[in-house]
């Protein structure tokens, strides 16, 4: 192998760990939303628990996560406005992040 084989290596392994990190802090945020937005909606426990992977899946509908938004803005109604759901969404983005990077 070359210098440059052993460099393209690198670089492929690394954008391949980055997207795997984007992924799970995705995922994790996702669940946290769907933690939050459990307790607004009066659950607790395993149905909490289920809601968040509810909240999880609706992830895959469409790149974004505007399917995610609306997951959770139809099934809190008028327990949340946009603003404090966009807001709770951005917070725990940066939270699910922290908590994956200080899991590696």
């Amino acid at each position: 192998m070359t210098t440059f084989d052993d460099r393209e290596n690198a670089f492929e392994n690394k954008f391949a760990h980055d997207e795997e990190m984007k992924f799970k802090a995705a995922a994790r945020a996702n669940k946290l939303l769907g933690l939050w937005a459990a307790e607004l909606l009066g659950k607790t426990g395993d149905d909490a628990k289920a809601y968040a992977a509810e909240v999880v899946k609706s992830d895959f509908e469409e790149a974004g996560h505007e399917d995610v938004f609306r997951k959770v803005a139809g099934d809190l109604g008028d327990k949340a406005d946009e603003a404090t759901i966009r807001a709770q969404m951005a917070e725990l983005a940066i939270v699910a992040k922290e908590q994956i990077m200080n899991e590696v």
